[in-house]
């Protein structure tokens, strides 16, 4: 098989250089390649590259090599071998992580991006779909439409591809069958109708066989469509729409070279900009106007979307990286609470109420997922009832954040949406795992209307009040560590001196404040996120608080601690063996644990996580209670013992 390949060595330094002028002035397509396992996306891509003339001579003498050692049955070259680069791949012939070639033809440049088919791999393939312009929905003759496919369809519709290619692929096992690629393109129709995609171009392929992908295929002479690269060349892409919006930048990082000069850089998400423009920095509100548009070249008389730039501003305001710079007459919105769209990415369920980090443009917040409003079946498109979401599910949700961001809906027919405002990603604050991916649909109108009434009376005068510095102290452990015991101890003896104190215990609360929940992992973390609240609350009354509550999970134990003032959290960690509180069992809920009849009990069916650098620890096979609160009051009133 001979091989049309480009050779740079034969162009002399003239043509290069008309070579590379002919390709600056190119528009660029981003496109993926998506569907079911081996409905054969890699080889469709390898074959591009092939036809496109983008494989060099020593490329195609490794490939050929490569194919033999792999055994391609009835074919010089395995095209797929091109793209899947990472050695599990080739050895199980399927692609896993997501990857990006470039190529060009005469009239346009490429980059595509081969996505995984599994399902466990869903989220290299959103991944991969969020830059891209066109999706490629490949389909096995010989298999129709899977749950995969429409998997895959829902989600590039979701993240806002408008251009669908249903490349109906392996039409040389079918015979080059009309009725078998109309069957499917009919079934697709249905489909795709449901989730509001309202056109896509159906095109009968083999990857393989090179099949309607450069040239028209002469076994399918009934297909008067186009060919793959012709409609890749053509389609109509509005280059010009994002400059049409109203300007929009995402601040990446202040530049403060010297005292003589500070700007903003970021990427121009969108809309244009001239020197002397009135812009508002957000959520501050501020305005100013545009002094200079800088840049390595120089100075810029405009800056447009999609251009990196330097912005100095008239005004000295506060701005920082992830405040968003916007035209003053028409900025975006500002809110903490939104309705969104989540597909979830991890092997962990998600845990309505648990902090996680949202990190959305250049901006990172923290910020908690309220229980679903409902899952989506992409077979049925039906909303399902559930109470969390697992690997690969889609749902819509409140998310809170624990302040304003500035943003705009990830889809919408007007000027006002955005990808880069609208779509974040969730982050795991123990592991850092990225664990999910949204798509703002609207803020929440009580996120509108509620704002702070400010309050003359500080909290620094209410403790001044009182004599005191505020404190939470955090008791944590097992059930049956002694925390309630050693917490009222400490109490009583704060209460001796005088000080101004107040105890939350986990089983009185439970009594009214949070009589509604259970024991569930989600029920636990919402249980500690109410008492943080409250603790909150009276410490800006000037309190020393104290918690007793087992408050299982690293995690919310740190949101708590984030909700207040630097050093006014003290974890104390009542270190107590599981055998040792087990054996004292003055409730009985080990035994009623351990016999079944009492689920999601922790330290037998649910985890504890104890404190890695707790404030105070309290060795009770040591210590006893009495002597362990005085030395935690000593503690927090100057007297400073680490371990106890």
């Amino acid at each position: 098989m001979s091989a049309p390949s480009y050779r740079p060595d034969d162009l002399i330094a003239q043509d290069i250089e008309t070579y590379l002028a002919l390709h600056q002035n190119k528009t660029l397509l981003r496109f993926i390649t998506c569907g079911s396992v081996d409905d054969g996306k890699s080889t469709l891509i390898g074959r591009l590259l092939y036809d496109s003339k983008q494989i060099f001579e020593d490329q195609l003498a490794a490939l050929e090599s490569d194919s033999k050692r792999v055994g391609t049955q009835g074919q010089n070259i395995d095209f797929a071998l091109l793209v899947d680069g990472l050695a599990a791949e080739r050895e199980q012939g399927i692609t896993i992580d997501v990857a990006y070639r470039f190529f060009a033809t005469e009239k346009r440049k490429f980059i595509v991006a081969d996505t995984p088919g599994h399902e466990q791999y869903t989220r290299n393939m959103v991944t991969g779909a969020s830059t891209a312009d066109l999706a490629v929905i490949l389909i096995d003759a010989r298999k129709g439409v899977l749950t995969q496919t429409r998997r895959h369809s829902y989600l590039a519709h979701l993240i806002g591809i408008r251009h669908i290619v249903l490349a109906v692929n392996k039409m040389d096992l079918v015979g080059y069958d009309r009725a078998v690629f109309d069957a499917i393109v009919a079934d697709y129709a249905a489909f795709a109708k449901s989730i509001g995609i309202e056109a896509f171009v159906p095109i009968p392929i083999s990857g393989l066989a090179g099949d309607n992908i450069a040239a028209r295929s002469a076994s399918m002479d009934w297909y008067d469509g186009p060919v793959l690269i012709d409609h890749l060349e053509t389609v109509e892409l509005d280059v010009t729409a994002d400059q049409a919006r109203p300007f929009r930048m995402p601040v990446q990082w202040v530049n403060r070279p010297n005292l003589d000069f500070r700007g903003f850089a970021g990427l121009i998400a969108s809309g244009t900009l001239k020197p002397g423009d009135a812009v508002r920095v957000l959520p501050s509100g501020r305005t100013s106007t545009v002094a200079r548009i800088v840049t390595m070249g120089g100075d810029l008389p405009e800056a447009v979307a999609g251009q990196s730039v330097t912005i100095t501003l008239a005004d000295e305001i506060d701005c920082s990286r992830g405040d968003v710079i916007a035209a003053a007459d028409d900025p975006p919105q500002v809110a903490d609470q939104f309705q969104a769209t989540i597909v979830w990415m991890d092997q962990e369920e998600l845990l309505p109420g648990r902090a996680y980090w949202l990190k959305t443009g250049t901006s990172t917040v923290s910020a908690t997922v309220q229980q679903p409003r409902h899952a989506i079946c992409v077979n049925t498109m039906a909303e399902l009832s559930v109470k969390t979401l697992g690997l690969n599910d889609i749902g819509v949700a409140e998310v809170y954040t624990d302040r304003g961001i500035p943003f705009e809906p990830y889809a919408g027919d007007g000027a006002h949406h955005s990808k880069d405002l609208g779509g974040f990603i969730l982050i795991d604050k123990i592991t850092n795992r990225t664990v999910a991916a949204g798509m703002i649909a609207f803020a929440l109108r009580r996120s509108q209307n509620v704002h702070w009434q400010a309050i003359e009376i500080s909290r620094e005068a209410h403790a001044a009040q009182k004599h005191q510095q505020p404190r939470l102290l955090w008791f944590t452990g097992l059930s049956g560590s002694g925390k309630s015991t050693v917490a009222n101890l400490v109490e009583k003896k704060l209460h001796a001196l005088g000080k101004h104190s107040f105890l939350l215990d986990g089983d009185n609360i439970r009594h009214g404040l949070n009589k509604d929940l259970g024991f569930t992992d989600a029920d636990r973390i919402e249980n500690i996120r109410r008492v943080g609240e409250v603790a909150k609350l009276m410490t800006d009354a000037g309190l020393i608080v104290l918690t007793a509550f087992i408050s299982p999970f690293r995690a919310e134990r740190e949101m708590v601690r984030r909700m207040l003032p630097e050093g006014e959290f003290f974890e104390i960690f009542i270190d107590t063996p599981l055998e040792v509180a087990e054996a004292r069992d003055v409730k009985g809920l080990y035994k009623k644990a351990r016999a079944g009849q009492l689920a999601n009990f922790t330290g037998i069916s649910s985890p504890y996580e104890a404190p890695l650098n707790p404030e105070i620890r309290i060795d009770t096979t040591r210590t006893a209670p009495e002597e362990a609160a005085e030395q935690i009051v000593e503690a927090i009133m100057g007297v400073w013992s680490p371990v106890l």
